[in-house]
């Protein structure tokens, strides 16, 4: 909040920096009363997402009514969880599907080195359906350089970016999945999700599919003083704050497996070792793969019984 309110933000992107003087707030209290053309976007790790809405969903709108009575929220974020919880408080809820390679670099300070967009944001109404909310927030977006679909069933989209993103915590925990036995045991880990969503009924999109959509829209373009070092969990491990996402993405998969019979083991040893290292506060990819492949193969041994 105060390197945003002193030096505004410093965006990295392939066409050069940019710096945008944005007003930076704390919560709304210090905004007066909110706006009834205002967009509310949650962009917060899930883990954040209950104490987010408790702060923005009371806050007050001119003409009367609270953010959560009249607002729409866009939950841009990874899972499928953040929307559900804030279906609970907030009356128009959106999910958006994050297809957006992007860095913290230091506070205040993101590096996005997607081109030549910079990301595609599939979004739609949650749980289902799209309205006019939904287009004006996408034709903004597609302003700004990014590709911004509103599709009816945002959720298969953001399904088929959870299975994608169950290989979070193994880059966190072992590093980069760039060689043989790393991509070996991702396919192992999004073979189990695969297995869980269909038992339990729940459509995502294919990787044909995805591949199709972005096709060469968001390739990835190295950028001067802005190391792209790993997604969203391992720069949580970087950046030493305590926690990680994974309790709603491998631990989503443990989730539906408990639901419908079907074991996970190998997601189930991902979220606890992603937690152990977010708690201890471990160094991104301190674990070996091969050593993270054995611990793997006990656990579907086990599992297997």
């Amino acid at each position: 909040h105060a390197a945003l309110r002193d030096g505004g933000l410093r965006l990295k992107v392939p066409g050069g920096e940019y710096t945008y003087r944005l007003q930076a707030v704390t919560g709304p209290g210090e905004l007066g009363e909110l706006r009834a053309d205002d967009v509310l976007v949650l962009a917060v790790k899930t883990q954040d997402t209950v104490a987010a809405l408790g702060t923005w969903g009371p806050a007050p709108v001119a003409g009367g009514g609270t953010a959560a009575e009249r607002l729409p929220l866009f939950c841009a974020q990874n899972g499928v969880e953040g929307q559900r919880l804030a279906l609970r408080v907030f009356r128009h809820v959106y999910g958006v599907c994050v297809w957006l390679p992007s860095t913290f670099v230091e506070p205040g300070v993101v590096s996005a080195g997607g081109a030549p967009l910079t990301g595609i944001l599939h979004l739609g109404r949650h749980p289902h359906g799209t309205d006019a909310a939904a287009r004006l927030v996408a034709a903004d977006l597609e302003k700004s350089h990014f590709e911004a679909p509103v599709v009816p069933d945002v959720a298969r989209w953001q399904y088929a970016k959870l299975l994608s993103n169950l290989g979070n915590a193994l880059e966190a925990v072992a590093g980069p999945i760039a060689d043989d036995a790393a991509l070996t045991l991702f396919r192992r880990v999004r073979a189990e999700g695969e297995t869980v969503l269909d038992a339990a009924g729940i459509a995502y999109a294919s990787v044909e599919e995805q591949k199709a959509v972005r096709g060469h829209k968001v390739d990835l373009v190295p950028l001067d003083g802005a190391p792209r070092g790993g997604g969203s969990s391992w720069q949580s491990l970087s950046r030493g704050t305590g926690t990680i996402e994974a309790d709603y993405l491998n631990g989503e998969i443990a989730l539906l497996g408990r639901l419908h019979g079907v074991p996970t083991p190998l997601n189930d040893l991902l979220q606890q070792l992603a937690n152990t290292f977010a708690r201890e506060r471990r160094a991104p990819g301190a674990m070996p793969v091969g050593e993270l492949t054995r611990l793997a193969d006990e656990a579907a041994a086990t599992a297997a019984g």
